[in-house]
């Protein structure tokens, strides 16, 4: 008989960290709503004010999104268009308060809305002008084929991770205190947002890459234009991993699904287990 696999309890942990990034007991993260919702605008009144033109900026967005749907009576001239005009006054609201976080979020969404989350990728030049399902690309794109300029969407690009990558910097605590580091709800859930957007489309280019059908766009000007497949999945497993850490139990999850050196880690135990029972059920003999 093959002999029992033993695993000490370092091993266990070992394994236990590969599998989920979050693990850590050490790695929680304190809410207190006593702190500014965000830690660059403190005084209130001067945030209230900022993120009612947020507010009012992301409504005008979705109503302008219902009516592309089909699910409100249209009432606008031309609603991609008013969704680019909400999307270029959020860029104002982004130049006016630069270290205002949310609204480089929001900006990320609202292009991701626009372009989808292939927009890393070389662009498509066929198929439907507006509203086009884009099956396992990430987020169905307002304009594809036709409709997206290649070069504003190579531009977009760039702005969307600029935005992430400015608004995580802006929230992320510092290495050295993030074991009991502090954020308000509010920071804590937009920088929970930001690493799981940003990990939306790496997952979404890794997907495409892996399917051979599609290369990254070298118009865009971001480092991740010459990122591999397996670039892309573990940046990606490791955004997830933050935005669940922040507080996205989805992003949570997502991370341990996407993790590929937890992939590999279950292909070896599998192939052990084989291993080992096919020593025990072979014709050879046992101990």
């Amino acid at each position: 008989m093959a002999g029992n696999i033993s695993l000490s309890r370092r091993d266990i942990d070992v394994l236990g960290k590969i599998r989920d990034p979050e693990s850590n007991p050490e790695s929680g993260l304190r809410l207190d709503p006593s702190l500014p919702k965000d830690p660059h605008i403190t005084d209130a009144v001067e945030y209230d004010a900022v993120s009612q033109r947020e507010r009012e900026l992301i409504l005008s967005m979705q109503e302008a999104e219902m009516e592309l749907a089909g699910l409100k009576e249209k009432t606008l001239p031309d609603p991609v268009e008013a969704y680019r005009a909400c999307v270029a006054r959020l860029g104002r609201l982004v130049e006016e308060h630069p270290r205002y976080a949310s609204a480089r979020n929001n900006r990320a969404q609202a292009l991701r809305r626009l372009y989808g989350d292939d927009m890393l990728l070389e662009p498509i030049i066929d198929g439907p002008v507006l509203g086009s399902p884009r099956p396992q690309r990430g987020v169905e794109a307002i304009l594809s084929g036709p409709a997206a300029d290649a070069t504003e969407r190579a531009e977009a690009a760039a702005t969307v991770l600029s935005d992430l990558d400015r608004a995580i910097a802006l929230l992320m605590p510092a290495p050295a205190s993030l074991a009991s580091a502090a954020l308000s709800p509010t920071a804590a859930k937009t920088l929970s947002l930001a690493f799981t957007q940003r990990a939306a489309i790496y997952y979404a280019s890794s997907k495409q890459l892996a399917s051979n059908s599609r290369r990254c766009n070298a118009a865009v000007d971001r480092p991740e234009a010459r990122w591999s497949e397996m670039d892309f999945e573990e940046a990606a497993s490791r955004d997830f991993a933050m935005g669940g850490r922040f507080g996205n139990e989805i992003a949570r999850g997502l991370a341990v699904g996407t993790n590929p050196t937890a992939k590999l880690c279950g292909q070896m135990v599998q192939q052990m287990m084989k291993g080992e029972y096919g020593a025990e059920n072979g014709s050879g003999s046992k101990v």
